[in-house]
Order: structure tokens, then C-alpha cells, then sequence
């Protein structure tokens, strides 16, 4: 199957190897994990409208893809599924401070949210959140440590259980340390996790993004798997910058803008929404309506505080997600 092809680390080699060959008419695009065949589409809808240049295309965990970035990948621009990691490369002088500013909707041109994927007729019954927990339930997610994909499943799960608790963070702690317990392999990234579940057949469900899920129900149809929307998930936004460092000694930033700009455009909205990601552009947002479930979704913000403060709670060495680690 297309969907599982291209090694990241091939890629990461081909483009660092390649890096003096970039020109002001070539981009490559740093992206998440489980963009690949929403950017193959992207990509070749932009190069229709603008001949002659060419675009590649570099797919991991984001929080993977900013290391490489800080680390040499030369990317001019990056299409990611999370806000710290592009905050990560404004800490290394990569990206403008105010890079939020640079698109509409805070640099963020679509969205989506953790949802669930089961086997065809749901024989585990799994209807929400609290259904993961069970001990005949296996949870396949990608490690958060690594994939911001996952970083939204875990927060998801954790704004779950505040509610269900009442803010109770003893039981909080105790729901989140059960549910990974049921996680019996933690891969680097949303990809891999899709091939644990859809291709290794390990776990009764998959949470990733509900774009992944459509894509995947879409490629092998109702009769093996279905989509499950919880009662409640998480805003996940995908912000995306020009790495000024790199489209600078490129020359690029004028196609590098050109490009992010496309993915507001009705077109790049079109293809988001085919690709099952919920979009900001009204007409096409009320064109594909009956295809995305009504969900109360919660925010970063509203549940934590912001990522600041999120990272430091959760994410940091020794935090909470450490802690949930721990105790498997």
C-alpha cells in the first residue's frame, strides 16, 4: 500500500545530502507524520498553478522533524500538527518570534482532533474515553514524547478525565497511568501506529487524528474498519511557518509564502477537506458538512492553560507524562 511507503530517515538523508542544491524555485516541507498523501495532492495542485518549480517533502513525529530541522534538515518551510514544536525552532533563531502572525487563523489553515478507529462491527463496543481504560481493551497511539499527535491524544484523554472527576487530579493521574498501560507498543510517530494497528492487526482501537481515520476507513472500507467520535475531544490546530533561517540562504521566501498562502485558498481547502481535516474557509467548511460529526471540542487553552504551561505540567522532564511512563 502507497500509504506506508518512503523510509523518514531516507528522506531525512536524501535532503540533507542534497542541501546545496536548493534554489529559489525549489521547497521542501518539513511536515507531520500522517500528511503525506494530503501534501502529495497539495503539492501537485501548486506546482499546476505555478510551472516550474518543485517541492519535496520530509514526513515524521513533528516533535522528530524540529530536532532535524535545529539539527541541519534543510527545510524552508514546515507544516506541522503542533505549536511547541514551532515554537522549538523560534528558540533556535530558525523562525520569526511573531511567526502567528504571518498567515490568518494564527498560522493555522485547518484543524482536526484525536478520534477513534475500531474493527469492523466494534466488538470491543468502544463508544468513548472511558472505554480505553478496560481491561480487556488494547490502546494503540504513538508515543508522545515524540509525535505531537499523540501529545493531543494524551491531552484529550487528560481533559476527559478532569471533567469526568471533577478535576480530582489523583484519579486524573490514575485514569491517564491505565490507559497507557493498555498500550502494549509505543511507535515514534502516527504512521507507525496505523501500521501496528491497520497492518500488524495489534489493539481493538487506534485514536489518531479523525483525518487519519477517514483516510483509512476511505482506503479499506466499512467492512474491516469504522470511525468512533468520542463524546469530547481536542482542538488540534496545524500551525505552519517559514523557516526564516533556511528560506533566506535559499532565496526562497517568496515562493515559501506563495506556498503556505495556497493552503488557504478554496482549492487548498478543497483538498483539506477531502483529506478529512475540518477547514476555516466557510463555503467549503458548509460544502463538506455532513462528512465531520458534531463534537464539543476543548482547547489547549482552556483546559491547560496554553501549551507554556502545558509543556511544563506535562511535558517536561519528570512531568506528568514521565510519570504516566513510569508506572507501566
Amino acid at each position: 500500500m502507497k500509504r506506508f511507503s518512503l523510509g523518514v530517515a531516507a528522506l531525512v538523508g536524501l535532503f540533507l545530502a542534497s542541501s546545496q542544491a536548493w534554489s529559489a524555485d525549489k521547497l521542501l516541507n518539513a511536515s507531520y507524520d500522517v500528511g503525506r498523501e494530503l501534501f502529495v495532492q497539495i503539492n501537485k495542485a501548486f506546482i499546476a498553478a505555478h510551472p516550474g518549480v518543485s517541492i519535496d517533502q520530509s514526513h515524521a513525529g513533528t516533535s522528530a522533524q524540529a530536532r532535524a530541522i535545529a539539527e541541519g534538515l534543510a527545510a524552508d518551510v514546515v507544516t506541522f500538527n503542533q505549536v511547541p514544536d514551532v515554537d522549538f525552532l523560534v528558540g533556535k533563531g530558525l523562525i520569526s518570534a511573531d511567526w502567528q502572525k504571518d498567515f490568518p487563523d494564527n498560522s493555522s489553515p485547518f484543524y482536526s482532533l484525536p478520534s477513534f478507529l475500531v474493527r469492523a462491527g466494534n466488538p470491543k463496543h468502544i463508544r468513548d474515553w472511558n472505554d480505553l481504560v478496560r481491561d480487556d481493551v488494547q490502546v494503540i497511539f504513538p508515543n508522545p514524547k515524540t509525535s505531537g499527535n499523540a501529545r493531543y491524544t494524551y491531552l484529550a484523554a487528560t481533559a476527559y478525565a478532569k471533567e469526568a472527576f471533577k478535576g480530582d487530579d489523583g484519579k486524573v493521574q490514575q485514569f491517564i497511568t491505565k490507559l497507557f498501560a493498555n498500550v502494549p507498543i509505543f511507535d515514534t510517530g502516527g504512521r507507525a501506529a496505523t501500521t501496528t494497528f491497520v497492518q500488524r492487526e495489534i489493539g481493538d482501537v487506534l485514536i489518531t487524528f479523525e483525518s487519519e481515520t477517514r483516510g483509512i476507513r476511505k482506503e479499506y472500507g466499512d467492512d474491516k474498519f469504522e470511525q468512533v467520535t468520542p463524546s469530547v475531544s481536542l482542538l488540534a490546530e496545524f500551525p505552519v511557518a517559514i523557516v526564516d533561517k533556511v528560506a533566506d540562504d535559499h532565496g526562497s521566501r517568496d515562493l515559501a509564502k506563495s506556498y503556505l498562502d495556497f493552503l488557504y485558498t478554496p482549492e487548498g481547502q478543497e483538498i483539506a477537506a477531502r483529506n478529512g481535516l475540518r477547514t476555516r474557509d466557510a463555503a467549503v467548511s458548509a460544502k463538506y458538512k455532513a462528512d465531520f460529526p458534531e463534537i464539543r471540542l476543548l482547547t489547549v487553552e482552556d483546559v491547560f492553560g496554553g501549551w507554556d504551561e502545558a509543556q511544563q505540567e506535562h511535558f517536561a522532564a519528570g512531568g506528568l507524562l514521565d510519570q504516566a511512563y513510569g508506572s507501566r
